[in-house]
Parts: C-alpha cells; sequence; structure tokens
C-alpha cells in the first residue's frame, strides 16, 4: 500500500493519477476535505480506501498493512495564512510524526516543500543548500522549518531508508478547483475571461519590472505527479531536497495571452492593484535550478507553458467534465 496524505489536493489527486497510469491502485488517500466539490478529485482514481487525516495516526499504529511509501502533500497550502499555531500543527508537527513513524517502520517518505521557502529570491533558486534562506510569510517560513528539521535528522542519521523533499514553484492544472484564491492564474485567467472577456493582473509596484513581466516558473501538474511517482518507484533516486519546476520563468503576461488564445478569446489585459496582504509578500521573479533533479536521474521532459496551458484549457477547462 502506498498512502498519500492530501490525496484529495491537486497534487495528492494527481500523484494517484500517475500511479493509476502505470497499474497501481493499492493507495490509501488521506485528507481533510472542506470544499463541498473537492470529492469530484478522487472521482476517477482507483484506490482501496479513503481516510480522514485526523484518523491515520491510529491507522498505523495499528495496522497490518505493508506500507511501500508515505507521499505526504497535506499541508495548509494557503500563503496568506497567518494562524502560526495553525501551520505549526499541519505543516511542521504533523509532518515529522509522519517522519519518525517512517523512521521507525523504514518507509520511504516522500513530502511537499515549497518555492516559497527562497522568499524574494536573493539567494537565487538553487537547492543545493537551504541556509541562509528568508521566507516572506508565515506559510514558507513553516514549510521551512520543517526542512531544517530534517536536515538535523539527516545529520543524525536518523531518516528513512528513502526520502525527497519537493520545492514545488508556480503549479497549475486540473484538479486544482477547490483551491480558491490560491488556484492558478491559468484557472482565474480562463473564468475572467468568460465571464467578462478580460484577465485581471497586478500592477508592477517596482520600478525595474513593467506590469505584467512579473515572472514565474510555471510548472504543469501533470510534469510535476510525473517526478514524484518516479522518486516512489526508483530506487536509486537519491534522498535530499529537490527544486520541482519548469526551470524556465514566464511573464503572467505569457500566461494571459496563452490562456485567451487557447480559450478562443482576443487576449485582454486589465490591470489591478495588489492586495494589501500581498504587499511586501510577493515573489516577482522564480525560477528553479533542476541540475539536482537531473543528476538524481530523472530526464523526462517537462512541458512548455505553451503545452501545459493548451493541454489544460483545452481538455479540462473547457470540458463538461473538468477532473483529471
Amino acid at each position: 500500500m502506498i498512502i498519500i496524505t492530501g490525496g484529495a489536493g491537486m497534487i495528492g489527486s494527481m500523484v494517484a493519477w500517475c500511479l493509476n497510469q502505470q497499474g497501481d491502485d493499492h493507495l490509501l488517500i488521506v485528507d481533510d476535505m472542506h470544499h463541498p466539490e473537492q470529492w469530484q478529485n478522487l472521482c476517477h482514481r482507483k484506490y482501496v480506501n479513503y481516510l480522514d487525516q485526523r484518523r491515520l495516526p491510529d491507522f498505523l499504529a495499528h495496522t497490518s498493512e505493508t506500507v511501500r511509501a508515505v507521499i505526504h502533500m497535506g499541508a495548509i497550502s494557503d500563503t496568506t495564512e497567518q494562524n502560526w499555531q495553525a501551520l505549526l500543527d499541519h505543516n511542521v508537527y504533523y509532518s515529522q510524526f509522519l517522519w519518525d513513524w517512517c523512521v521507525e517502520k523504514g518507509v520511504p517518505f516522500f513530502y511537499a516543500s515549497s518555492a516559497a521557502t527562497y522568499g524574494a529570491g536573493e539567494g537565487g533558486y538553487d537547492d543545493v543548500s537551504i541556509e541562509g534562506l528568508r521566507p516572506l510569510n508565515a506559510y514558507g517560513y513553516s514549510k521551512h522549518f520543517f526542512d531544517q528539521w530534517v536536515m538535523r535528522q539527516v545529520a543524525l542519521r536518523r531518516m528513512p531508508p528513502r526520502w525527497a523533499g519537493f520545492k514545488f514553484f508556480n503549479v497549475y492544472g486540473p484538479n486544482e478547483y477547490h483551491k480558491q484564491r490560491m488556484a492558478s492564474m491559468v484557472f482565474h485567467g480562463f473564468h475572467q475571461l468568460c465571464a467578462t472577456g478580460t484577465i485581471r493582473l497586478f500592477r508592477s509596484h517596482r520600478e525595474d519590472i513593467a506590469d505584467g513581466l512579473q515572472s514565474r516558473d510555471f510548472v504543469y501538474v501533470k510534469d510535476v505527479a510525473s517526478v514524484l511517482c518516479w522518486f516512489v518507484v526508483q530506487e536509486a533516486a537519491l534522498s535530499g531536497l529537490y527544486n520541482i519546476g519548469s526551470g524556465e520563468a514566464r511573464s503572467f503576461l505569457d500566461v494571459a495571452t496563452l490562456v485567451a488564445i487557447n480559450a478562443g478569446y482576443e487576449p485582454s489585459v486589465t490591470w489591478i492593484d495588489m492586495p494589501a496582504d500581498l504587499d511586501g509578500r510577493y515573489q516577482y521573479f522564480t525560477q528553479a535550478c533542476i541540475a539536482r533533479l537531473r543528476e538524481a536521474g530523472y530526464t523526462a521532459p517537462f512541458c512548455s507553458l505553451e503545452e501545459g496551458i493548451a493541454d489544460y484549457v483545452r481538455c479540462y477547462l473547457m470540458q463538461r467534465d473538468p477532473y483529471c
């Protein structure tokens, strides 16, 4: 059995999709669903059971199942969350519990970190070291806090037989519909176009970056799922922290243009001010260095922004059933 926490979320449900594609359906989906439509992320999945995340500790204490891996995607992923205790409980303590269990039982452990740990990117986006990083928000710091704890465990040689933490960059694609404000610009832009004929983009508050030229490393969720599934089955893959991004920064203006073209609209942008809760906490540029991922042996190409948006818009967002 493979356990996927956050398995009804965007990335978790797509990891289950990827495993299903490989013929593996002996999966335990663990989550804590809050959105009334989130169950639809699982309606195309094959898995043996669903478990509320609060019941997982008791299940692990009593199960006789052989657990082949724990894929820990469950977390508070809202970058504007300011309840530090909630972030500690969900993003740190729960992760530490699962790490400790995997150490004790000798089970491979794979978990979600975040590119938010890099903050404004003053030190670049290289995953060789986590020293000197300064996240811009409490969410990013909660992920960095756990990464630091993990590296201390590794230094003490107290670790699962195989493990990896993944610093996800700007993930977009099917099954993100429950994320509301935290859903990608592709999702929001498509629905803004359908409703108003225009896409809203933030004005830049930096003189050196023009409106719409704020740039991110946008990575398609199918590529993210492919990387995680590769790590699960490749016993020779090196343990460590890895960036998961396309390796190429693209502008929000590029995103808006590609969404419009694929949805059959003339590109149109309306500029809006950045919300107050993002002021000073906004990344104007991100670009993953994926050299270590390649050195670990992962050779599959990543979708270009053109390929990813075309697949997402045409095969999902424009379909009657948009779920993968």
